[in-house]
């Protein structure tokens, strides 16, 4: 199998206490491989560890084959990265900002500048100063900047940080497109699950700095459990009646306002109406699928994802 990336017991300690512990990653060519994970669980450190921002304590690293070493200038070439908050040369303008790092990068096709800030959509900027914009508008030309030289693997940390909902639907897909039609291999970590639920190939979830998890998102779809939701005040009645009056005994409640009921057998009409007659006021009954939020907080036991 062709990867793009992998590491091999990939290791860094600060102080003598590790970080990261012995992670294994294999994101393949032409993939979207979202990287999941609780704020500190290491996402980024691993991100900073591939790009060579700072060097593993133990273990390898392999891009395009090639094993990343201290003096693998080349391969950078072929990546485009966000890491954290893309930083600028305040005082210039967008297009400035881009020209210089065209200069830097060996690139001198100007024409895409006007194509990549067209694809973020930023328009009308010639003049503005990039410290007169918006978080938001910092984001997109920050992805412009990764996406300016068509690099063969896009590594973005959290990029959608900023943008409202119509910005997150636009880097989705443009990221897509991006996939589709450029065949770039990328690499994106988020906390919104939603939107790695609709774009990646591939999930690895990091926790307390190891890989727990490593699957595909088809494999995550086909293994989706169906379920009947509750919303209630009362989910301690409920589950009296649910176990008692109905005879069902594979049922979650999740933070004292929601019951999920697994086992399918009776109906949701028939659910409703017991409850009802038996006086638990319903906030609302619907029939679902589980999610990657599912899925993801199951593997971290019952953890919440940090914002």
């Amino acid at each position: 199998m062709n990867y793009i990336l992998r590491t091999i017991n990939l290791t860094k300690a600060f102080k003598n206490k590790e970080v990261i512990s012995n992670v294994n990653m294999n994101i393949k060519k032409g993939e979207i491989y979202g990287f999941l994970g609780p704020n500190g669980a290491g996402k980024t450190t691993v991100m900073k560890m591939i790009t060579n921002l700072i060097k593993p304590t133990a273990g390898e690293i392999e891009i395009f084959g090639d094993k990343l070493t201290d003096k693998a200038y080349e391969v950078l070439k072929r990546m485009g990265t966000i890491i954290e908050y893309p930083v600028f040369y305040d005082k210039l303008t967008g297009r400035e900002n881009l020209e210089l790092h065209c200069e830097y990068m060996g690139y001198y096709d100007k024409n895409e500048i006007d194509k990549v800030l067209k694809l973020v959509n930023l328009k009308n900027i010639s003049d503005k100063a990039v410290k007169d914009f918006s978080l938001g508008m910092k984001q997109r030309l920050g992805i412009a900047r990764a996406i300016i030289t068509k690099p063969q693997f896009l590594i973005l940390d959290e990029p959608i940080n900023g943008l409202d909902p119509i910005g997150i639907k636009e880097i989705r897909d443009l990221l897509r497109m991006l996939n589709k039609e450029y065949g770039m291999t990328i690499l994106i970590s988020s906390h919104i699950l939603g939107e790695m639920e609709q774009i990646a190939d591939t999930i690895g979830v990091l926790n307390n700095g190891r890989l727990i998890e490593e699957v595909s998102m088809e494999s995550i779809r086909q293994h989706n459990t169906e379920y009947i939701e509750i919303t209630t005040k009362d989910c301690s009645k409920s589950a009296y009646i649910l176990e008692n009056e109905l005879g069902i005994s594979n049922f979650k409640i999740i933070d004292n306002t929601i019951v999920r009921v697994y086992d399918l057998k009776i109906s949701q009409n028939d659910i409703s109406k017991a409850l009802i007659l038996n006086g638990v006021s319903i906030e609302a009954i619907n029939r679902k699928n589980s999610s990657l939020e599912d899925y993801f907080l199951n593997l971290l036991n019952g953890g919440e994802l940090s914002a």
